[in-house]
């Protein structure tokens, strides 16, 4: 059988590796130490030239139905990692067939969650990872996004200014509908809470977190954040023709959220006295969005919120206020961001994307003034984090070789 590759946005490098040989026994000549979550399956990481890519041995059917599933929700924006492509046709030198594979590419500064706790994460951290599971299947079920395996084990964590972005990583059970019933949505939930609570019962049966963590506290947050989010997105409300500044003070507090409204449903009583507003389209990275269009960086939400408040307090500061926007933006980012970031030694480039160790820095700044009584400027706690902080991060860029090897659990 000839082999056969299936791929997006190709790279001719994927043709050398050794498809005639199980995943399980690929060397380190094309494996990568990147922690790998929990699977059902056989997962590697590997590195072509400048791109990584992590491969999944799975049966033909389901890669094609994750590798379309997957290209849809990237066309939906939705957070997942991206496919690459589907190798099927693979034998070993004797002739006998091997499991298809499903390629993704890797997602850079990305870590399992198992991964996180290895890294030095306590379990007071919690609360921020179900809040990025929330968010991240809220977002889902807003495109009608059917998940079916809800967990930790099938999400990738992103630092985000202090707290975590999630991204989708298996959607081997996921669905695309027309319409995501109100079932769906509370299966999705329920089972999300069961598994959740079982993957804390294995950290702490590995003693990654404490066992006097109440796994039921956690697990019931998800519950409560979900139908908080969820309201707040999309549930009705109605007030007095009188009230119309409510129509704004709603909107507010969706960007406040970090989500902007594309499609707002306005409908008033026969006699216009009551007015009734409903969000139809919201879409998560406000800040995001306001970011990348004054300095062109492209950050998570939470993140690009960070940086600008920073931005607003530069501006302030040297009375820019009157300045155009855009230039205001660029004097901070060529006088403060930039600068900052060319500190950074070589070597230590791949323990934080950028964002996250400029957010780092503002913390330092406020532990270095209460501490010195004093304001203490930019660049001298740039130095200082850098010097006795940062040299003593792991890189998660390049690394994976302290966390915990899934092997035993790949079937």
């Amino acid at each position: 059988m000839a082999l056969h590759i299936v791929a997006s946005r190709p790279d001719p490098a994927v043709v050398r590796l050794p498809w005639d040989t199980p995943l399980e026994d690929w060397s380190a000549d094309y494996v990568v130490p990147l922690p790998r979550g929990l699977s059902r399956h056989i997962v590697r990481i590997v590195r072509l030239r400048d791109r990584t890519y992590a491969v999944k041995e799975t049966q033909e059917e389901m890669a094609f139905r994750e590798y379309r599933l997957l290209r849809d929700l990237q066309r939906l924006a939705m957070p997942a990692v991206r496919p690459l492509g589907v190798v099927t046709g693979r034998e070993d030198p004797a002739g006998e067939p091997l499991p298809c594979a499903l390629m993704t590419e890797h997602l850079a500064f990305s870590l399992p969650y198992r991964a996180l706790f290895a890294h030095g994460m306590s379990a007071e951290s919690l609360p921020q990872l179900v809040d990025a599971l929330v968010v991240l299947l809220v977002r889902l079920h807003l495109a009608d996004f059917y998940w079916g395996d809800v967990s930790l084990s099938n999400v990738l964590f992103r630092r985000s200014a202090g707290g975590f972005a999630a991204y989708l990583v298996d959607a081997e059970t996921g669905e695309l509908r027309s319409t995501l019933s109100r079932q769906m949505r509370e299966y999705d939930v329920e089972v999300g809470c069961e598994n959740v609570f079982a993957e804390l019962l294995d950290l702490q049966a590995g003693g990654a977190i404490s066992s006097r963590v109440q796994g039921h506290e956690i697990v019931a947050l998800i519950q409560k954040r979900y139908d908080e989010l969820w309201n707040e997105l999309t549930s009705e409300e109605e007030f007095g023709a009188d009230e119309m500044w409510r129509i704004e003070q709603r909107i507010e507090r969706l960007n406040d959220l970090g989500f902007d409204v594309d499609e707002l449903d306005i409908v008033t009583d026969f006699d216009g006295d009551r007015i009734r507003i409903q969000p139809k389209v919201v879409e998560l990275g406000h800040h995001r969005r306001e970011l990348q269009s004054l300095t062109g960086l492209d950050v998570e939400d939470a993140q690009a919120r960070r940086l600008l408040n920073d931005m607003a307090s530069f501006i302030a500061h040297y009375d820019l206020g009157r300045e155009n926007k855009g230039i205001a933006a660029n004097r901070w980012l060529t006088e403060i961001f930039e600068p900052i970031m060319a500190m950074v030694p070589l070597e230590a480039r791949g323990k934080l994307e950028p964002a996250e160790l400029f957010h780092e820095i503002l913390v330092h700044r406020w532990y270095l003034s209460e501490r010195a009584g004093r304001e203490i400027g930019i660049f001298e706690t740039a130095r200082d984090y850098i010097d006795t902080v940062l040299s003593e991060k792991p890189d998660e860029f390049v690394t994976g070789d302290d966390a915990p090897d899934p092997d035993p659990a790949d079937v």
